[in-house]
């Protein structure tokens, strides 16, 4: 398959980073597949035939960030080895406490962590480089799991359902509706020998086929998790936990309104670089 990469560079007062977060969000949302932050502005890849340069200009027309000047250039690659061009442009082990350690399979081992997770990401989304993973493992790490059935929702590389295994969590199901991201799932459950995970290609009309759910972990954006919230409650046991991620923390109340529509309440959240991770409960 061969892809546009498209490099971004800004005229602001913001911070760099700042932006790279949000555009990459922005772009998220009208198919770009994976992204790749540097101090300069975002690159962005997005597969020839999802590419629409008018539904583009609208989006750097209606930025959500004001006072942002874009500047663009694009071109067209082909296929090729993502794990060399990630090892050299982006991705870097991810360490949380002394529990998890997240690394490609041309990283080092470091086996001092109780939870080693190995990720190839190719063009999939959710190393852990980004604080809305981040935040997710995070708040994964906080659960006991063994024995408990839990659903990774847009699992992109699958590096949340592969912690769940590795805490012993009865049943995982992944669901992703992107092609590329259910290979990279299966590719990486393989590699982290959780091969008990069930990997599923298709949207939130899924779940209903897969049972109830002790925990749901959603990391998406904010759109497709308003449009999908509906999905979440009747899927989730009595006393369930529905983790969400991919939204901003100006975007809470909007959230949290359509979780209250949808038979459930937030409990909590935490926040990094502005981005959150909010825990919700049935009410």
């Amino acid at each position: 398959m061969e892809y546009y990469e498209l490099s971004f560079k800004y005229e602001s007062s913001i911070e760099t980073d700042t932006i790279n977060d949000i555009l990459a969000s922005e772009l998220g949302n009208i198919g770009f597949e994976s992204f790749s932050s540097n101090k300069n502005g975002l690159t962005a890849y997005v597969a020839v035939d999802n590419y629409n340069s008018s539904t583009l200009g609208e989006l750097l027309k209606n930025f959500p960030v004001p006072d942002v000047n874009f500047f663009h250039t694009k071109k067209r690659i082909a296929d090729c080895d993502w794990n060399e061009e990630w090892e050299k442009n982006y991705f870097r082990p991810i360490r949380i406490s002394n529990e998890c350690i997240i690394r490609a399979s041309f990283h080092p081992e470091e086996n001092s962590f109780e939870y080693p997770i190995v990720i190839d990401p190719k063009m999939a989304f959710g190393t852990g480089n980004h604080a809305t993973t981040y935040l997710m493992l995070c708040e994964m790490l906080k659960l006991d799991l063994k024995g408990k059935e839990l659903l990774d929702m847009g699992c992109g590389t699958a590096v949340l359902a592969i912690l769940a295994a590795k805490k012993e969590a009865s049943r995982v199901t992944a669901i992703d509706v992107d092609e590329w991201a259910y290979n990279n799932a299966v590719e990486n459950c393989r590699l982290n020998n959780t091969d008990n995970i069930r990997v599923v290609l298709g949207g939130a009309e899924q779940i209903k086929n897969f049972g109830m759910f002790d925990y749901i972990f959603a990391n998406i954006n904010r759109n497709i998790l308003l449009e999908d919230m509906k999905y979440y409650e009747p899927a989730l046991k009595s006393g369930g936990r529905l983790f969400v991620s991919g939204f901003y923390k100006e975007d809470i109340s909007v959230i949290e309104k359509e979780c209250n529509k949808c038979g459930m309440s937030l409990l909590s959240f935490t926040e990094k670089e502005n981005w959150i991770a909010a825990k919700v409960k049935k009410m």
